[in-house]
């Protein structure tokens, strides 16, 4: 085992009410994570870290294992490097490779995924995190006032005449596991940026932004190919699991 990807997907949420189960596209975010996971050809292992038994239920029918995840890792203060590192406890084989996704990501690009691991595993980078390019000025608010983050608030420059910054997107996290494990943190050594397309960034932690992606998949999904993978040949042919209704 070289490759493991997991996905910690929690059951509780204050922003979203049982945001992991919750579709877009008509397919819940759980099962887009776990679906484009195993469309990575360099991906020999998806595993779902969860305290819920419906978001189990789904992943396992996408084609994850599950490991279940105590209470105690499970809170709204719970990090999610502690997820990762229990998980990673429970697998009986360390991988070589760790690729972190999270669910409220619904656009992962298998591709992408392919292009990070394949950095850490030749050595170029420890670690690759998903992000997309942007030129936007920055500004904090201080005890002063609002003041320029990125940029000298007296000059305004044409956007050809500045370097772009990159906006992490929260997606992945390809991690070379032995440095992980050393670091206790998903940012060590050589750090590379894997820029995605920024339609793609989209992340769900509110109902407006969950309202967005539902247009954005109708856009995305459409363009999709389906993509077996040599190891798994039936992974796009087989249907998705959706939501489950209830009364």
């Amino acid at each position: 085992m070289s490759v493991v990807a997991i996905i910690p997907a929690r059951g509780g949420s204050k922003g979203v009410p049982g945001k992991n189960l919750r579709p877009v596209g008509g397919v819940p975010l759980i099962v887009r994570a776990v679906t484009s996971a195993r469309s990575a050809a360099s991906i020999d292992r998806v595993v779902v870290s969860t305290d819920d038994t419906d978001i189990a239920m789904l992943a396992r029918a996408a084609g994850a294992e599950v490991v279940a995840r105590p209470a105690e890792l499970s809170g709204d203060t719970a990090s999610s490097e502690s997820a990762l590192l229990h998980a990673l406890d429970t697998l009986g084989e360390e991988p070589e490779v760790t690729v972190f996704l999270q669910a409220t990501s619904p656009f992962i690009d298998p591709a992408d995924l392919d292009a990070a691991v394949g950095r850490v595993l030749t050595g170029e980078n420890d670690v690759v995190f998903a992000a997309f390019e942007t030129y936007a000025f920055l500004w904090r608010v201080g005890e002063g006032g609002a003041e320029g983050v990125n940029h000298d608030r007296r000059t305004r420059p044409r956007r050809q005449d500045r370097e772009p910054s990159f906006q992490e997107t929260g997606a992945f996290y390809v991690l070379r596991t032995a440095g992980f494990r050393a670091a206790g943190h998903r940012f060590f050594g050589r750090v590379g940026v894997a820029l995605t397309d920024e339609r793609r960034a989209l992340e769900v932690d509110t109902l407006e932004q969950l309202e967005l992606a539902q247009a954005v998949a109708r856009v995305l999904d459409a363009r999709a190919p389906e993509r077996p993978t040599p190891e798994r040949p039936d992974a796009a042919a087989r249907p998705l699991p959706t939501e489950r209704t209830t009364a």
